[in-house]
């Protein structure tokens, strides 16, 4: 059975950590503390069972919690699964913007930015899920967070830049859309995971191992260079 909706106080997504939850004791000395060990266990919850079969009670057990703790900090089960989204998309867009893709030539740039993307879907399997558990809910979750739209507006503009550059180096052929360029980047790469033990049962072409990984992973990033180098 579903876990029902909490209608009480709307999704805060992350009640500033500075203040505890009234009447609780245990784990409000940490409020902060507290929040990230909810979130951590919420993402691993949503990620396996979606936003219908993820239980609150499961997430409080395993936090050493309560379903009351949690609602004071995220509003709702809805505002937790927000707050995990929010907190998904914003590890992977801060360690992008470690990469310094402006300090690299415009395809070694590409390149960087290509095995990025690949390496953090293969090691996150839970971003994966994520993502695909909210497109199953027609983006209606996302469309609710500002924060994560205003996030991908740096990821696209690293695009930008760095084919512009490429275009105005003669490297890169003119015309196409930074937000295809970045399309087909997420396509390549989450496919790998999403479809990973299905396409590999299929075709039984060990679609796992380490080595097939490789491979694969070098093939996407030669697509893609392919795809934009003039």
């Amino acid at each position: 059975m579903n876990e029902p909706v909490h209608t009480g106080a709307p999704a805060r997504r992350g009640r500033p950590p500075n203040k505890a939850a009234p009447g609780e004791t245990g784990r409000t000395n940490d409020p902060a503390r507290t929040m990230a060990e909810i979130l951590e266990v919420a993402t691993q919850e949503f990620a396996s069972k979606g936003l219908s079969g993820a239980r609150i009670d499961e997430i409080a057990a395993a936090t050493r919690t309560s379903k009351r703790m949690i609602y004071y900090y995220f509003g709702s089960k809805e505002g937790l699964y927000i707050a995990v989204l929010e907190d998904a998309y914003r590890r992977m867009r801060s360690i992008e913007s470690q990469l310094h893709l402006e300090d690299l030539p415009p395809e070694e740039a590409l390149r960087r930015l290509v095995e990025f993307t690949f390496d953090h879907h293969a090691g996150n399997e839970f971003f994966i899920r994520l993502v695909m558990t909210e497109n199953m809910e027609r983006g209606a979750y996302l469309a609710q967070s500002k924060s994560i739209q205003e996030l991908n507006v740096p990821a696209i503009q690293a695009i930008r830049h760095l084919y512009e550059r490429g275009v105005a180096q003669g490297v890169f052929r003119p015309g196409l859309d930074p937000v295809d360029i970045h399309a087909s980047i997420s396509a390549l790469t989450f496919f790998n995971v999403s479809n990973q033990h299905t396409f590999g049962l299929i075709f039984k072409d060990g679609a796992l191992s380490p080595q097939a990984l490789a491979t694969r992973r070098a093939n996407v990033i030669d697509m893609i260079v392919r795809f934009v180098r003039r």
